[in-house]
């Protein structure tokens, strides 16, 4: 087996990769051998007997299996957190949450005529003025009463 290694630096100057990208015909080694110029190089990559290996990128395929899993709420346990409750979700946008589901319970109540608008009213300001930690909180609330029966939504 001839040493190519003069030819394989040519021919990677010539493609303009690196030495490690350029492919050799196997069956073509002996005629490899006796090409030293840059013109019999350029010979042998017109008849691609010497071509240029494509680009092999980094795969994506596990990157998007873990964020389709991260999607679906793994990978999102304690071990996995880097950042402060705060830090990961702002104060105001956790306000947000919190107070859009309790209003839209109140709304769902009111318009179901569960409970009666001055309940509604007296419980919308309640919620505004952040009495209630969440919706399961405002829920036993309105029980504790006497608004909602005990078999009423959570």
């Amino acid at each position: 087996m001839p040493d190519l290694a003069n030819q394989r630096r040519l021919a990677a100057a010539l493609l303009k990769v690196g030495e490690g990208r350029v492919w050799m015909d196997p069956a073509s080694q002996e005629d490899l051998a006796d090409a030293v110029t840059r013109q019999d190089i350029r010979g042998a990559i017109k008849a691609r007997v010497i071509r240029a290996k494509r680009i092999r990128g980094v795969s994506r395929a596990r990157a998007r299996a873990y964020a389709e899993e991260k999607l679906r709420g793994r990978h999102s346990g304690a071990g996995s957190r880097r950042g402060s409750p705060r830090a990961r979700l702002s104060k105001k946008e956790r306000w947000m949450r919190r107070i859009r589901a309790q209003r839209d319970l109140l709304r769902e109540l009111r318009e179901g005529r569960k409970i009666p608008v001055k309940v509604y009213r007296e419980f919308y300001r309640r919620a505004k003025g952040g009495m209630f930690r969440s919706r399961a909180h405002l829920v036993i609330n309105l029980k504790l009463a006497g608004h909602l029966p005990e078999g009423a939504p959570k």
